[in-house]
């Protein structure tokens, strides 16, 4: 995987070549990425999902993250990068299928672990209808799949409360789904940015109240 080569950009967005994953985090170059965010609505209510990430990954493993998402290879297209959702989850769309949020551009810094990651990231938005169970994980990528009220989550995302009511399931060893329901606190999820967790929140919650008339 630090093999695999991706476009790179400079400060202004231009593109400047291609570079092997593991130079673009150590030298911290631009590079794309895809990330898709799925809600849900049950009796009326906004739900949003999060994966939780395996624990052998070896950025931030066992925390709470983006519903699907990963780099986009060289020679991807940004259509491609739909294959992260089949991949992770098991859930086949196109990207048709998919409402876009935009670019967001956000950086990573690991100062211990010589590591910047910053990405120029696709983000969409998919209205899941089927049930949870439903999920078919990528094991060495994700170790379960769980969801948030989204008006809970936005007000987390605004840093208005500290702690959220998750639901959902997590994978044991041989694959057999689990209950997963707890309280998760801040340190439970990826430290993205916060301005992207911030925007993130208010572009969904647009999205919601104008496709799904959750308003």
């Amino acid at each position: 995987m630090e093999t695999e080569m991706l476009t790179i950009f400079d400060d202004e967005g231009i593109e400047i070549g291609t570079a092997p994953r593991s130079e673009v985090h150590k030298k911290g170059y631009w590079h794309q990425a895809f990330h898709c965010w799925f809600v849900c609505s049950e009796n009326g209510i906004p739900y949003i999902y999060l994966q939780k990430r395996s624990p052998g990954k070896k950025d931030y493993p066992g925390l709470l993250d983006i519903t699907a998402a990963g780099h986009l290879l060289a020679q991807e297209t940004i259509e491609d990068g739909v294959r992260e959702i089949h991949e992770e989850l098991g859930i086949d769309v196109s990207i048709n299928d998919l409402i876009p949020l935009g670019i967001i551009k956000y950086c990573v810094m690991k100062e211990e672990l010589d590591f910047i990651d910053k990405e120029l990231a696709h983000v969409y938005l998919f209205q899941h209808e089927g049930a949870i169970n439903e999920f078919h994980l990528q094991e060495e990528e994700v170790s379960g799949m769980v969801k948030i009220e989204f008006n809970s989550f936005y007000e987390f995302c605004f840093g208005r409360r500290d702690e959220l009511d998750i639901l959902g399931f997590e994978a044991d060893s041989s694959g057999q789904k689990i209950e997963l329901k707890k309280t998760a606190a801040r340190e439970d999820f990826v430290p993205h940015e916060r301005e992207y967790y911030e925007v993130i929140a208010e572009r969904i919650r647009e999205k919601l109240e104008r496709h799904f008339d959750e308003d």
